[in-house]
């Protein structure tokens, strides 16, 4: 029997929002950042491994569970040694992806608007999913 990816990653992004972030810092001081603005707790969670050209690369994933809630805030470095987890958006350094339960479009603005107020948010904006080629690069 065969893993469907592609039916793995539609469960996956089932009731999800991804958030593309262009702010050129270093993950663990914008995790520092949005933790200290939104009250968040964010953590490192686990680091994507792609091979790419016979190397491996390696891109943190933070997290961050709502409490009493089902809904989880991933927080993706999309950069890693000059190579991407997502290519089709290299000009985002972070992809932020809220899952677990449907979020409001009044919750997602909140949180875009407190984003793009943080130091070094040069641009902000929601992917749809059928704009990511590469979705199985975010299963987690």
């Amino acid at each position: 029997m065969r893993l469907d990816m592609e039916q793995a990653t539609d469960g996956f992004f089932e009731d999800t929002r991804l958030l593309g972030i262009v702010a050129p810092v270093k993950s663990h001081q914008f995790c520092w950042q949005l933790n200290h603005m939104l009250q968040f707790s964010f953590r490192l969670y686990y680091d994507i491994q792609l091979k790419k050209k016979n190397r491996d690369y390696f891109f943190p994933v933070y997290e961050y569970p709502e409490p009493n809630s089902f809904l989880v805030h991933y927080l993706y470095n999309n950069s890693f040694d000059g190579e991407y987890l997502l290519p089709e958006f290299k000009h985002m350094d972070f992809l932020w992806l809220i899952k677990g339960d449907a979020m409001e479009d009044e919750t997602v603005q909140l949180i875009v608007k407190t984003i793009k107020q943080l130091n070094h948010v040069q641009m902000i904006g929601e992917i749809t999913n059928e704009k990511i080629r590469n979705k199985e690069h975010l299963i987690l």
